[in-house]
């Protein structure tokens, strides 16, 4: 059974940090292309960045470019999201999702697994 467990959500002052983590089991890791997605109150769940399975080909949403990086540990089954210069409109649950496939999609249907989702509060 595939599990997606994130964490490292929190609340956070705007400009702060935070990097959430996505431990992985009962799946091929290194074969899954991984990404991360978020929900804000009220909107539909959106594209914030994904990584191919050799973690070597990385995307991102416009609005994040510059301040937020995502990289993979495949030998610890873990993906990451390092948030920094973080803004109150960054507040949202950060789910992390996982397509068996080398490459990422950047919509949200072709990933096959998800985890429960974490929050994150950047209070201004």
């Amino acid at each position: 059974q595939v599990h997606l467990v994130e964490s490292g959500g929190g609340l956070v002052q705007a400009g702060g940090s935070l990097r959430l983590s996505c431990a992985a089991s009962g799946l091929l890791f290194s074969s899954c292309a991984m990404g991360w997605f978020r929900q804000a109150p009220g909107k539909e769940r959106e594209f914030v960045a994904a990584v191919s399975n050799s973690g070597g080909s990385t995307y991102y949403t416009d609005s994040v470019k510059g301040r937020f990086t995502i990289s993979r540990d495949n030998a610890k089954n873990t993906l990451y999201l390092q948030m920094n210069s973080l803004k109150p409109e960054d507040t949202a649950v950060y789910y992390c999702a996982a397509d068996p496939g080398d490459l990422p999609y950047l919509v949200e249907q072709p990933y096959d697994y998800w985890g429960q989702g974490t929050q994150v509060t950047v209070s201004s």
